[in-house]
C-alpha cells in the first residue's frame, strides 16, 4: 500500500524524524524523543504537523439543520467564529467520529475529522444530509499545523498579522499568512494553550519554518505522534479507536455533556436516551498505577481475581513521572470501584481509580 504524505514530509525527514504508518499516512512519530518533545510542550512550545486530518464543509440554506441532525452538540449556539467539540453518532448510538466543528458563516460549517475516518464520515454525511445542504470534502485544500504550549501565543504573535491575545479559547479567525487565506483557531489536544492553523498546502513549509524561527528563543521543538498521544492521555482526552468507536456511546465514554438531548431529533438520540434510561453496563475510568509496570491498550482489568474490563490507553506520564491509563470497566451496580489490578505479563499490578485530567496546567 502506498502511503499518503503531508506537504511537510521532506521537512520531517530533514529533521531526522522517525516515520511510521498512521491511518494510511506516513507521519513522524518522534524527532528528539517522545519525553523530550512532551516536556517541551508542557514547559514552552512545540509544533505538530497534523495535515493528515480531514476537513469537510457543510454549506447552503439547509446547513444548520443538517449539522444539527448529524451532531450531538447544539450548533445553533455557535456564532460565526466559534469552534465546538461534538460527536457524530450512528442510529444505534455508537460514535462514528468525534470532531471539532467551525462555524465559518451563517450557512457554512467546517468539520475537522480524524484521518482514519474521513472517507466513511464523508459518505455518511452525504447519505444523511438534508435539503439545501451541500457536503464537500476540502481535505486536499488544507495543510494543518498545531502550535501548542505556554509560549504558543508568544511565538504566533511574531508570525501572525492579528492580535493573538484577543482570540479567545475555542474561537477562530480567518486571516492571511504568507499570501494565502488561513484559519487560526485557539484550540488543541494537549491541555496547554495552543492554536491550530489551516493553510494552503503550498504555504505549509513557509509557515512551519517561520514558526520554528519565531520560537527559537523559546526552545521550540517539532513534536511527533508519540508525544501527541502522551500529552492527550495526561488530559484524559479520548482517542478514536481507543476510547471511542462505533460500538461505544458518548455516555459510556463520559461525554454526555456534549450531547444536547434538549434539541430536536439527531442521529442516535433515541438509542442514547434508551441506553441512559436502562443504565450503562460499562464506563470509562482513569487510573494511576500503584504497583510497577506500564499499562497498555488491551490489558485486562481485574478485581478480586475476576476480569471486569480492558485498558484502552496507557503510558508512563512524562509530566507526573508515573504510569497512567484509561479503561472501560463493568458498571453492574456493585460497591463503588476505586481500585483494581492491571494484568501485565501475567502479573496483577495494583492501580487506583483517578478521575482525569491527570495533569493540570499551572
Amino acid at each position: 500500500m502506498t502511503l499518503r504524505k503531508t506537504p511537510l514530509n521532506a521537512v520531517h525527514r530533514a529533521l531526522g524524524a522517525r516515520m511510521v504508518e498512521f491511518a494510511r499516512w506516513e507521519m513522524p512519530v518522534q524527532y528528539s524523543g517522545v519525553v523530550d518533545e512532551h516536556l517541551a510542550v508542557r514547559s514552552s512550545c512545540g509544533v505538530f504537523d497534523v495535515s493528515h486530518m480531514g476537513e469537510i464543509e457543510v454549506r447552503g440554506p439547509g446547513a444548520l439543520e443538517t449539522v444539527q441532525r448529524l451532531t450531538t452538540n447544539d450548533a445553533s449556539r455557535m456564532d460565526v467564529g466559534r469552534c465546538q467539540y461534538t460527536l457524530l453518532c450512528l442510529d444505534g448510538g455508537g460514535v462514528l467520529d468525534d470532531t471539532v466543528l467551525y462555524r465559518l458563516g451563517g450557512e457554512r460549517f467546517l468539520f475537522c475529522v480524524n484521518a482514519s475516518n474521513t472517507e466513511k464520515v464523508l459518505s455518511w454525511m452525504v447519505e444523511h444530509a438534508g435539503k439545501g445542504a451541500e457536503i464537500r470534502d476540502r481535505s486536499e485544500e488544507f495543510a494543518q499545523i498545531a502550535l501548542q504550549g505556554p509560549r504558543a501565543a508568544d511565538v504566533l504573535s511574531r508570525v501572525a498579522d492579528f492580535d493573538v491575545e484577543t482570540l479567545k479559547f475555542y474561537r477562530f479567525v480567518t486571516t492571511v499568512l504568507f499570501g494565502s487565506e488561513a484559519v487560526v483557531s485557539r484550540t488543541g489536544y494537549t491541555g496547554e494553550d495552543g492554536f491550530e492553523i489551516y493553510i494552503e498546502p503550498r504555504r505549509a513549509r513557509a509557515l512551519w519554518e517561520a514558526l520554528m524561527e519565531a520560537g527559537r528563543s523559546f526552545s521550540i521543538k517539532p513534536v511527533g505522534l508519540g508525544a501527541r498521544d502522551t500529552l492527550r492521555l495526561e488530559m484524559g482526552y479520548p482517542l478514536y479507536g481507543h476510547e471511542l468507536d462505533e460500538e461505544t456511546t458518548p455516555l459510556e465514554a463520559g461525554l454526555e455533556r456534549f450531547v444536547a438531548f434538549d434539541k430536536e431529533d439527531f442521529m442516535g438520540r433515541a438509542a442514547l436516551l434508551a441506553r441512559r434510561g436502562a443504565g450503562l453496563k460499562r464506563r470509562l475510568v482513569g487510573f494511576t498505577m500503584v504497583g510497577p509496570g506500564i499499562p497498555r491498550r488491551g490489558y485486562a482489568v481485574t478485581r478480586h481475581g475476576e476480569e471486569i474490563g480492558r485498558v484502552t490507553s496507557g503510558t508512563f506520564s512524562p509530566s507526573l513521572k508515573k504510569p497512567i491509563g484509561m479503561a472501560y470497566i463493568r458498571n453492574d451496580g456493585e460497591e463503588p470501584c476505586d481500585s483494581f489490578h492491571i494484568v501485565i505479563r501475567n502479573r496483577e499490578a495494583a492501580a487506583v481509580v483517578t478521575p482525569p485530567p491527570f495533569y493540570r496546567r499551572k
